[in-house]
This record gives C-alpha cells, sequence and structure tokens, in this order.
C-alpha cells in the first residue's frame, strides 16, 4: 500500500468512526429525551393522585359527596374557575395569523373610526375614477387626504404603541443564544413560530446540525 493509499484508508477510518460516534450521540440523546419525558409524566401523574387523595379525605371528613364537592371550592377560586371558562381563548401558533384573527384585529382598530357618508358620496361624485380598474392611468396616483384623517391615523397608531407598550414585557437578552431576528418585532413573530413548530422540527434541526441521521434499518 502506498501513501497515498495510506493516507486514503485512514481518513475513510476517520469518517466511519466520526458517523458512528454521532450516530450513537443521536440514539443517546433520544434514549435521554424519553426517559425525562417519562420521568415528567411520573411526576405529572403523582401529583394528580396527591391531589385527588386530598380531596376524597375533605369531601370524607365534611360527610359530602362527589356531586357536592363544589363546596369545597372557596369564593375566589370559584370566581377565577367560571371567568377562567367565560373567558375566550388567546390564539395560538399559526392561529395567530389566520383570516379570521386578522380581520377581528382589524375591526377593533376602526371601532372609533369616525365614517361620513355625506364625505364618501362627495368623493366618489368628484373622483374621475372612484372604482378604478386594473388598466386605469391613475393607478398608484394617491387621493387627497384631510389633514383630519392624517391626525387620525398618527392618533390611532400612536394608541396601538402606547397599549403595545403597556402589555408587552420586555426580555432579558442572552447573549448566548443564537441570533435569528432582525428587530424585536421580529423576534416576537419567532417565538411564536417556535412555540408551534418546535416540537415538531427539534429532531430534524438536530440531525442537521449533526449532519447526519438515524439510519432506517
Amino acid at each position: 500500500m502506498g501513501p497515498r493509499q495510506k493516507k486514503l484508508w485512514e481518513l475513510q477510518q476517520k469518517l466511519r468512526a466520526s458517523r458512528k460516534a454521532n450516530q450513537d450521540a443521536m440514539v443517546a440523546e433520544k434514549r435521554r429525551q424519553a426517559s425525562s419525558g417519562a420521568e415528567e409524566a411520573g411526576e405529572k401523574r403523582k401529583w394528580f393522585e396527591e391531589k385527588k387523595a386530598r380531596r376524597e379525605a375533605d369531601l370524607k371528613r365534611m360527610n359530602l359527596d362527589e356531586k357536592k364537592a363544589f363546596m369545597l371550592e372557596t369564593a375566589d377560586a370559584a370566581e377565577a374557575q367560571y371567568k377562567k371558562k367565560q373567558k375566550k381563548p388567546a390564539p395560538q401558533g399559526v392561529a395567530s395569523f389566520n383570516a379570521k384573527t386578522l380581520y377581528e384585529a382589524y375591526e377593533r382598530r376602526t371601532a372609533n373610526v369616525s365614517m361620513s357618508v355625506e364625505e364618501y358620496e362627495h368623493m366618489k361624485a368628484t373622483a374621475p375614477e372612484f372604482y378604478r380598474a386594473a388598466d386605469s392611468m391613475l393607478y398608484g396616483v394617491a387621493p387627497e387626504v384631510g389633514e383630519d384623517k392624517i391626525d387620525a391615523m398618527v392618533a390611532e397608531l400612536d394608541a396601538r404603541k402606547t397599549k403595545r407598550a403597556e402589555y408587552s414585557r420586555r426580555r432579558a437578552f442572552q447573549p448566548d443564544k443564537d441570533v435569528d431576528f432582525i428587530n424585536d418585532r421580529n423576534a416576537h413573530f419567532n417565538r411564536k413560530i417556535a412555540r408551534a413548530f418546535d416540537a415538531h422540527t427539534q429532531e430534524i434541526k438536530a440531525n442537521l446540525e449533526r449532519g447526519t441521521a438515524l439510519p432506517e434499518h
């Protein structure tokens, strides 16, 4: 075996060893994830059983049956539970950007916008092409907008900015985390996408980072 063939053989051996090490690491990681999930499920089951045992003991101590278990709840807890059932659930994941959610957001934003039928009819009568077609020569030309309308738009944008500042909490910056955003709004959007899809793409990301995948056979 010549020196070139020997060098090639050594490189092939290193490649096989690294591929085997990657596959072993991935199998070990999958086992750790499975074991951690089982431990978490066991802790939740234990907590639920303890809570159920305390509830049964309280019912027995107060000589109540299961139908009157609501008597064990405090007024504050019952009110909180009622409000939780009445509250409309917030959209999660991809549902935050579907047509229905966007339309409801538009309705909330335009709830305080005043609309004048007389002004609308006047604009329709005076504009040469109020309903423009795709081949209109005025396509892209903005109509004249009054100063009061511009002021109303600015006021609405300022109100949205103020409301967003009241309800948003600035997250602590993590220097060790990968930067996958260009500004705060993009970072917030990425967090929404991560909550919706990270559970389904975690294995794909890990395989891409390692440069290998678990063989089917």
